[in-house]
């Protein structure tokens, strides 16, 4: 089989991660945070470790600001549901994902930033939708449809001149872009680990300015100040509820050592690269349509296409089915982002390149897509 959906989990995952979620699942289960003996303290010490490389990844100034959730959707709504309120006012963009389209709906008044054809948002846009009442600017990094990458540095330092607190959805940039909390002015920065930091699932995080205060929507399962009946109002503990998934987070540093020392800029290169290539080629097929733009150089590793007007789940299957190629098929969980993409009836087909795919897979997808244009008795 050739892996294509890394946009929703890298398969493979560096060599010296396999032993060590081996290893941290045999010896390092005890509960940290919750006692001073020995194995309580060294999975507190190894999750501080991995919080240290994380925030030298996204130049975090402190790995105190920096909570391990089990996600990017749970991280998203602490920080959206923990900062607003019914009186507040949002701004999104049409290219995000349902974990802040959901949360955002039910807690506050919004304005959604439309975006054009090829999933590119106008910084004016945001600037003209600013009211008094904006308490947060949220925009994914990257577009987890289509892969158009955000003016993010732009965005931020708009927030950062306002005062409004910037949340970056790093769900599919994290670890293949390269992230300066600092330089981009962003004030939370929610990521998952099982994507492009390569680590196991059930390991994400929430970067939280110092300065900004949230209201935890989950209550108790913390370790500290157990003599009061009040959440702890300092990071990380105000976000850290229940046992952490010590075992998959201590051994996610393996992961994130790997990519410090290949680099985002590497790794993003490799998948832009293979993206840009498939592009190319289904841009100058007959039948074939692929979403985005290469053009500005604006992309990150992921590809959306469609086959004639054939539904994308079903194409997506015969890809699966007949050629053994792994792709995701439908909506993506954005189904905003294909109205503006102009795929909101049929939805799209995303081939998303991780940093282990290689040409010969851009290839063999090419092949396949070409055998399919030509072949309706397949539908």
């Amino acid at each position: 089989m050739i892996y294509l959906d890394n946009a929703a989990t890298t398969l493979k995952k560096p060599l010296s991660l396999y032993p060590a979620v081996l290893k941290n699942t045999i010896i390092n289960s005890a509960n940290a945070g919750r006692g001073g003996h020995f194995y309580s303290m060294r999975a507190s010490e190894g999750i501080y470790e991995t919080a240290e490389a994380i925030s030298t990844l996204f130049n975090i100034p402190s790995p105190e600001q920096l909570a391990f959730t089990p996600n990017a959707t749970y991280a998203l709504n602490y920080a959206i549901l923990g900062l607003l309120s019914r009186d507040s006012h949002a701004i999104i963009t049409q290219m995000e994902h349902n974990s802040v389209l959901r949360p955002i709906h039910k807690s506050c008044d919004y304005t959604v930033i439309k975006a054009d054809r090829h999933g590119n948002i106008r910084l004016t846009d945001i600037k003209k939708s600013i009211r008094k009442n904006t308490k947060l600017i949220v925009c994914t990094h990257a577009s987890n449809v289509c892969g158009t990458i955000m003016p993010i540095e732009q965005i931020g330092k708009l927030s950062r001149s306002h005062g409004i607190p910037f949340l970056v959805d790093a769900a599919q940039s994290a670890g293949s872009i390269p992230i300066d909390v600092e330089k981009l002015c962003i004030d939370l920065l929610a990521f998952s680990g099982h994507k492009g930091l390569m680590t196991p699932m059930g390991v994400g995080g929430l970067y939280v300015r110092e300065g900004i205060k949230l209201n935890p929507i989950i209550t108790g399962g913390t370790g500290s100040l157990s003599q009061s009946l009040t959440q702890p109002d300092f990071m990380p503990d105000i976000l850290h509820n229940g046992t952490l998934n010590a075992p998959a987070i201590i051994s996610a540093k393996k992961s994130v050592d790997f990519i410090l020392k290949q680099t985002p800029q590497e790794i993003g290169k490799k998948e832009h690269f293979l993206a840009s290539r498939l592009f190319e080629n289904l841009k100058n097929m007959d039948n074939v349509t692929a979403y985005g733009s290469f053009e500005k150089g604006n992309h990150n590793g992921t590809v959306a296409f469609n086959v004639y007007d054939y539904d994308s789940v079903h194409t997506s299957e015969i890809l699966n089915d007949k050629f053994k190629i792994c792709t995701r098929g439908g909506w993506h969980c954005a189904y905003p982002a294909h109205q503006a993409l102009g795929t909101e009836k049929k939805g799209a087909v995303r081939a998303s390149f991780g940093f282990f795919n290689s040409v010969s897979d851009v290839a063999k997808l090419t092949d396949a897509i070409y055998f399919i244009s030509k072949n309706k008795s397949f539908f």
